[in-house]
């Protein structure tokens, strides 16, 4: 689940204006800028509370489309080295430099994350709160995992290496899209609680920092 930290620190604090901006009304969540972002001028922990009630209220598909937006990026060549360069041993990964990478995504992928942003953010605020099983979750992420290390030779080294080289980058972002893939070829509720899980994670790191 470490592994998967960078991934959940991005999508979370993407996920944090969004859901905090939807509670006030005239708020366009369609004009969403991160790098418009002032940072000093924010709560962490009632931004936190936020962005996590909105994500245990969102539905299952709202979710997967956070998640589907993900996997597409990892599939652009350019969107998956800024993705993966989160991964680096030595990667920035204060909330500005989130948002720094956030904002090198391509536009096709920033309109991704904008819709499923806006999805949660708008469900979120009308729904009740979901069903949800950490344990459960955890569990789907390892059978990914499994799967993937079955289909795919190379894919627990790539997972666990640590190397700066560029050998090593390659290997770590190959096998992030093959866990993606294995991932994706689960149920919607599976998926949605793996999501939730990453997403979980990362708040829980941004409130800290």
């Amino acid at each position: 689940m470490s592994k998967l930290l960078p991934f959940g620190l991005l999508l979370a604090l993407c996920l944090t204006p969004a859901a905090t901006g939807a509670q006030h009304r005239g708020f366009d969540l369609s004009q969403l800028d991160l790098s418009q972002l002032d940072l000093s001028q924010l709560d962490p922990a009632a931004i936190m509370a936020s962005a996590n009630d909105t994500l245990m209220r969102a539905p299952d598909q709202r979710i997967d489309g956070l998640f589907q937006a993900l996997r597409s990026a990892s599939r652009d060549r350019a969107d998956a080295a800024t993705l993966c360069a989160l991964f680096d041993p030595a990667a920035d990964r204060s909330a500005q430099a989130l948002m720094a990478a956030a904002q090198r995504l391509s536009p096709d992928s920033h309109q991704r994350f904008g819709n499923a942003l806006i999805e949660i953010a708008a469900s979120g605020l009308q729904s009740p709160r979901q069903p949800y099983d950490a344990t459960g979750a955890r569990q789907s992420l390892k059978s990914a995992a499994a799967k993937a290390m079955i289909l795919h030779d190379g894919f627990g080294a790539g997972l666990n290496a640590d190397g700066a080289d560029e050998a090593s980058r390659q290997a770590r972002c190959q096998s992030f899209a093959w866990l993606l893939d294995a991932l994706g070829e689960q149920p919607l509720a599976q998926r949605a609680g793996a999501m939730r899980l990453m997403l979980n994670e990362g708040m829980s790191r941004l409130a800290v920092r």
